[in-house]
């Protein structure tokens, strides 16, 4: 019995270690990416105004001036003020899917000097040193715990909450250090808090993804910024562009 013990203890440490080693290294299914796991998550939307636990008001991003005109106005979280994921006011010219992490890349000249180095993508998404390597990338996300099988997929699209430098977590195998929101690591707006029925504050888990990897849904619908949308009426025109070359062709026979 004691040798069983034993045996069941040491089996016990090594699933734990396995799990926990999960959480920082790619998986056997192939995904650049790990899950960061469990990660306090908090609400925030376009327009929201300071409060005690949001000092910073939401009328801009740290990569666009002018966040709330360049979204289309205010993106109402109230329930009742929402339908389809999006404001009942208005149509979003931005994906409503977004999300906020504590790293910013850009500098006030250029790219903070240990962009390079720690942003995975930051070589092949380089577009000078005016262009944010972040911006704009997807983020799958899932409740906590894996509660239900629902994923939702996020543009990252501002820096927090709360800091604006911490590459450590983001890319890294450090957590969320404590902050005003019980250690909040991820910011969602109403959007992601509807597709998985999360409370203002949760638990989620989060990873990176490549834009391969999102299958269509709700976030692949609207947006000058969504990489679905800018697809599509590229491959909309090459399309139509066919189209007029072989209306040609047909006539000149």
């Amino acid at each position: 019995m004691k040798a069983i013990s034993i045996l069941s203890i040491g089996a016990l440490a090594a699933i734990i270690a396995g799990c926990l080693n999960t959480e920082h290294s790619a998986s056997a299914t192939g995904e650049r990416y790990p899950w960061k796991r469990n990660i306090v998550t908090t609400v925030f939307w376009i327009g929201e105004q300071p409060s005690g636990n949001n000092p910073v008001p939401n009328r801009r991003s740290s990569w666009d001036k002018d966040w709330s005109r360049s979204y289309g106005g205010f993106d109402d979280p109230n329930p009742a003020h929402r339908s389809n994921y999006i404001p009942v006011k208005f149509t979003p010219r931005q994906n409503p899917f977004y999300c906020a992490l504590p790293y910013n890349d850009k500098s006030a000249n250029g790219h903070r000097p240990e962009a390079p180095r720690v942003v995975p993508w930051f070589k092949e998404a380089y577009q000078g040193p005016g262009v944010s390597t972040c911006k704009d990338r997807w983020v799958a996300i899932r409740k906590g715990n894996r509660k239900g099988n629902r994923t939702v997929y996020a543009q990252w699209e501002d820096a927090g909450p709360f800091r604006t430098d911490y590459w450590q977590y983001v890319f890294g195998n450090e957590r969320p250090k404590p902050n005003l929101n019980r250690g909040a690591g991820l910011d969602v707006s109403p959007a992601v808090r509807d597709y998985l029925g999360l409370n203002s504050t949760d638990v989620t888990d989060w990873r990176f993804v490549e834009f391969s990897e999102v299958s269509r849904g709700p976030w692949s619908t609207l947006g000058e910024n969504n990489t679905f949308v800018i697809s599509d009426r590229k491959t909309g025109r090459e399309l139509a562009e066919a189209s007029k070359r072989a209306e040609g062709g047909a006539v000149v026979r």
